[in-house]
């Protein structure tokens, strides 16, 4: 059964980001675009849907967070460090640039695999390959 529940929220996410175009490069990159304000070719219509999903996953996590455990599992695995580091401003750096050059990010670059496009097959490729060399680095480490 909690295989099924989380199928349908999958689906319904995955819905979601095609509805709102995020699975269009072309859109994810004309609203990173903000150079293109004054010619009248930025499209802020993203900031919406980056604004709503900030607001449910504020109030989500208050209202979660208060359960003694998750509905499908035995606890919540929430981060044990609390502190910036090399990893915490590396990486998000590194999604940043791969979003802005390819106008994916890994969520809508799966979605778009639906639609056969080989920007989307190269993107997730990379992607797999670059998480995998992360995590190789990471035990490698330690």
């Amino acid at each position: 059964m909690a295989v099924v529940v989380q199928f349908a929220i999958g689906l319904v996410f995955g819905l979601g980001l095609v509805i709102a175009g995020m699975s269009n490069p072309a859109k994810v990159l004309n609203f990173l675009d903000i150079g293109a304000i004054r010619s009248g070719g930025w499209d802020p219509s993203l900031a919406f849907v980056l604004a709503g999903a900030i607001a449910v996953t504020f109030i989500g996590f208050r209202l979660v967070l208060r359960a003694a455990q998750p509905v499908f599992g035995e606890s919540f695995h929430l981060p044990g460090k609390t502190g910036i580091d090399a990893r915490i401003v590396i990486g998000p750096a590194i999604f940043g640039v791969g979003w802005g050059l390819a106008g994916f990010c890994p969520g809508p670059a799966f979605t778009a695999l639906a639609t056969g496009g080989g920007a989307a097959l190269m993107f997730v490729v990379a992607m797999m390959a670059g998480m995998g060399a992360a995590r190789w680095l990471a035990n490698r480490r330690a």
